[in-house]
């Protein structure tokens, strides 16, 4: 059986194959409503597929956006790709998604693969963009959006949260249970500290502390962002004789950790030790006890980039632009805070 074609889709609704290219294309010039029927009508009854390939080839970009994570088997990650894939779906588009392992050449390959492949931009959740990495999104002019972390290396459009706030907001609400002090488990040494989540969660747990006139010195712990290392920190923390009487973990995969180690121990949450998070993952109600943490719009977040990243003023010279969506945090409050 014969490949349908443009060809064939313009004689069967009596237009041209332009006419047709403007119709599955949504432009660049308007066509008439009912010339618009007869043409959809037409692929319809034919079984139209235009073929994707081609039409990259000839405008130079595709109908992929490239999303780069770290870890994408991490539930905040994984929730915020599939956000992505979502709000990009309802533009047309669809989404690539790279794992970069926390490593810098890595990152740098998916950089290079998708920008091969011409997609139409790029997200990045990026943990530490090194110089590498922005010297070739600058070589290819890519279009650009970083979200949830925005790192020094490049200058360009971010959608964050509100860490520091969201941060202050947990451990003023463990303080105000009347707890002597909040210990916080922050990153590990390495951790950047500009534009990094993490340590803008470090910088709110301190604020918190330092208004509430209670000492920080000691009390902030080491542990990777995921809820296994958290656990080990957490055994070691909690059975030592400094337990702490309430901790503020920077994310709730590490606060997971802390509520096994507990468990484990013997220890009641939250009548001996009350634990909050942050990010709102899905897993956060579930657990037992069920876990205050920290809540932004992780859809609107994802909108926000994928409309930001297929914007065609995002990389005019001069033109104006946010440089920086800000989306506020919130606290989500359950049991495990002491309420």
């Amino acid at each position: 059986m014969a490949k349908v074609t443009r060809d064939d889709v313009a004689r069967l609704a009596g237009t041209s194959t332009a006419v047709v290219s403007y119709v599955i294309n949504n432009g660049p010039r308007p066509v008439a409503p009912a010339t618009r029927e007869r043409v959809l009508a037409a692929i319809k009854e034919l079984g139209y597929r235009p073929d994707r390939v081609a039409q990259a080839m000839a405008s130079r970009r595709t109908d992929l956006i490239g999303l780069i994570v770290p870890d994408a088997r991490q539930p905040f990650f994984g929730e915020m790709a599939h956000a992505v894939e979502q709000a990009a779906s309802e533009r047309g588009k669809m989404v690539l998604v790279g794992n970069s392992d926390y490593v810098g050449e890595r990152e740098v390959h998916y950089l290079r693969a998708f920008l091969g492949m011409r997609v139409s931009g790029l997200i990045l959740v990026s943990h530490a963009l090194n110089d590498l990495a922005a010297a070739e999104i600058e070589a290819w002019d890519a279009r650009v959006v970083l979200l949830h972390e925005r790192p020094e290396a490049i200058d360009d459009v971010a959608v964050v949260t509100d860490d520091v706030g969201g941060a202050h907001l947990a451990t003023q609400h463990l303080l105000e249970h009347g707890y002597a002090y909040v210990a916080c488990l922050g990153g590990v040494a390495e951790t950047p500290t500009v534009g990094d989540p993490v340590s803008d969660h470090v910088e709110g747990w301190r604020r918190a502390m330092h208004e509430a006139g209670r000492s920080t010195e000691g009390r902030l712990f080491e542990a990777l962002y995921n809820r296994y290392d958290a656990y080990q920190v957490g055994l070691r923390l909690l059975a030592g004789p400094d337990r702490p009487p309430a901790i503020f973990c920077s994310t709730d995969d590490q606060a997971i950790g802390v509520l096994r180690a507990a468990r484990e121990l013997r220890i009641d949450v939250p009548g001996e030790l009350a634990v909050a998070g942050f990010d709102d993952i899905k897993e956060a109600a579930l657990t037992d006890p069920p876990l205050t943490t920290i809540a932004s719009d992780r859809s609107a977040m994802a909108r926000a980039a994928v409309d930001l990243v297929l914007d065609d003023g995002l990389r005019v010279a001069g033109a104006r632009r946010e440089r920086l969506k800000l989306f506020p945090s919130s606290l989500v409050v359950r049991r495990s805070c002491g309420c």
